[in-house]
């Protein structure tokens, strides 16, 4: 009986070049790392000096290294690729393998799989893994002063928001340093007829109370309209549970950083639900996790493909155009960004057209790579 070989999926070629690419990547990072926690330190070392030595590493550093290095992953991929590519190219290699009756189809297989790695590796860290992390950086920011423009609502005015549905509630003037609103009212309507409308002079959050949506109303009236009759309830003081609390209304610089994928979907469709508004910075976040983590394949088409033709400029022409491509990536998204959060584009395409913009740059260079 003949005996087939089983044909491996990857050969020891691919596997070569598996090693270079996510070698160089996690080389790179590594190196910018150092040099970003450096100038970090210099800049804010009279601030971290106050903190023991202890939380400075593990509450601090150990949590803005992981934040910083999926920052610019899609940056780091392009360097790697064409830094290793170039070496391939200047050594004759990416020529030995043409010869063997390769394509360069063929030889960017072992390219998209080490990608597939880094972009699930990416999104896993900045939808899960990072926004906990970033809880703890955001804390010791706050408590040690080392970002002054991270602040927090602590007063808003004008507060409306639909609590359940058929409930409107309305606060003229909420304190978030007492925990307390003023000029209270709460409606609730049956399509579209008033059933009831409470009025209180001040509301306030019930911290002690391990319940959530836990609040206590002062100087309180209800009208109950539900009957052909109409009756009222006074009181001074009543505990009441009512479903929102203040950080649904109050946002924080860099919350939607401190959020999973899937609480920052559940956190925006509860406000779209609830009619409050200012959260493009959320969906600005929740689709740029998922646009930074797919442009790891188009950086990676586009290095591949602008690095594997030798050149006379070498090595150094390759990463000149590069980064030049790397940093217009970035800038166009950060101006696209700028956009959506002025309202004049929804997050979700201020996130995803530099990714469109530059497909079709990686189209084009992929066909003009040499086959």
């Amino acid at each position: 009986m003949k005996k087939f070989a089983r044909k491996r999926l990857f050969t020891t070629l691919d596997w070569y070049i598996i090693r270079k690419f996510l070698g160089t990547y996690f080389f790179s990072i590594a190196l910018i790392i150092v040099i970003a926690v450096v100038f970090d330190f210099n800049e804010h070392i009279d601030k971290l000096q106050a903190a023991p030595v202890k939380r400075v590493i593990f509450d601090y550093y150990m949590n803005f290294i992981p934040y910083f290095a999926n920052l610019f992953s899609p940056l780091f991929v392009f360097i790697a690729v064409i830094f290793f590519t170039s070496k391939l190219a200047e050594n004759s290699e990416i020529i030995a393998m043409f010869s063997t009756g390769m394509s360069f189809k063929r030889m960017m297989l072992p390219y998209l799989a080490s990608a597939t790695f880094i972009a699930l590796l990416t999104l896993f860290l900045g939808s899960e893994v990072i926004p906990h992390g970033n809880v703890t950086r955001v804390d010791f920011e706050s408590e040690f002063k080392i970002h002054s423009n991270r602040k927090k609502e602590i007063d808003k005015f004008n507060v409306q928001l639909m609590v359940e549905d058929g409930m409107i509630a309305y606060i003229e003037r909420y304190d978030d340093i007492n925990k307390i609103g003023y000029r209270f009212t709460l409606d609730k309507f049956d399509d579209k007829q008033l059933l009831s409308h409470m009025t209180a002079r001040t509301i306030q959050y019930d911290t002690i109370c391990e319940e959530p949506y836990h609040w206590i109303v002062k100087d309180f009236m209800i009208r109950d309209l539900s009957s052909t009759t109409e009756s009222i309830a006074t009181g001074r003081e009543m505990d009441t549970v009512i479903c929102f609390q203040p950080q649904d209304f109050l946002i924080e610089g860099g919350q939607e950083e401190t959020m999973s994928s899937g609480e920052l979907r559940q956190y925006i469709a509860r406000q779209k639900t609830r009619g409050i508004g200012n959260i493009q910075g959320f969906e600005i976040e929740y689709h740029k996790r998922y646009a930074m983590s797919f442009a790891s394949f188009i950086m990676t088409i586009i290095g591949a493909s602008l690095s594997s033709r030798k050149r006379k400029g070498g090595m150094g022409l390759h990463l000149g155009i590069g980064l030049g491509l790397s940093f217009g990536y970035i800038l166009f998204q950060t101006v696209s960004s700028m956009f959506a959060v002025a309202g004049t584009m929804s997050a979700f395409w201020a996130e995803w057209l530099p990714n469109v913009v530059f497909i079709v740059i990686a189209i084009f260079l992929y066909i003009k790579a040499p086959k």
